[in-house]
């Protein structure tokens, strides 16, 4: 795994990034698999020093921590402890998802298009209702219960999945609202 520590306006010693780089491979190791790096940051906020800490795996997920305290070993520590309960709290969805399913994701081809956006501030009247396609690929729709699907989602970052249900036939879709909620959308 790769480590990036770095301070804002503060030295970071070897002492404090040899700290850094075992603390989170044991929190890593113990709840993720393949990591692909870590980036901490150390700034000092008045009297307090904030640690912030964002470990990306190869899932797709991207885990993230923010800390203040007093001492700076102590703000790395209490970051430490709220990125290992976040990675627990993911692999236990996903121990606990997959434990419920005897047969393995089934998964359904589509087209995905991208299509042009206006880049022009100016709102115009298209020349044709027919929208210019940047991109067309094949992508797969998974079989999910809406559970699983609000899950995946939150594991990928993405902001909505489009899933084929399990216990109804046909594609829903699971997205996150501006409220910060989750949406559902059962056609």
């Amino acid at each position: 795994m790769r480590y990036q520590i770095s301070g804002k306006q503060i030295d970071i010693g070897s002492a404090l990034q040899t700290h850094v780089e075992n603390e989170l491979n044991s929190v890593v190791e113990k709840y993720a698999e393949r990591p692909t790096d870590a980036n901490v940051i150390f700034s000092k906020s008045a009297a307090e020093f904030v640690c912030e800490a964002t470990i990306h795996l190869s899932t797709g997920l991207t885990a993230q921590a923010k800390a203040h305290a007093h001492e700076i070993y102590a703000a790395f520590d209490q970051c430490s402890e709220k990125m290992e309960k976040q990675l627990r709290r993911y692999k236990r969805r996903l121990k606990d998802h997959h434990r419920q399913r005897s047969e393995p994701v089934e998964l359904s081809e589509a087209s995905a298009y991208i299509l042009a956006s206006n880049s022009s501030g100016e709102e115009s009247e298209p020349d044709t209702l027919q929208p210019i396609i940047v991109a067309e690929m094949e992508t797969q729709i998974p079989s999910l219960s809406v559970g699983e699907a609000v899950m995946q989602m939150e594991l990928a970052g993405a902001p909505v999945l489009v899933f084929r249900n399990e216990g109804k036939d046909g594609l829903n879709v699971v997205y996150r609202r501006d409220d910060g909620n989750i949406g559902w959308i059962d056609p």
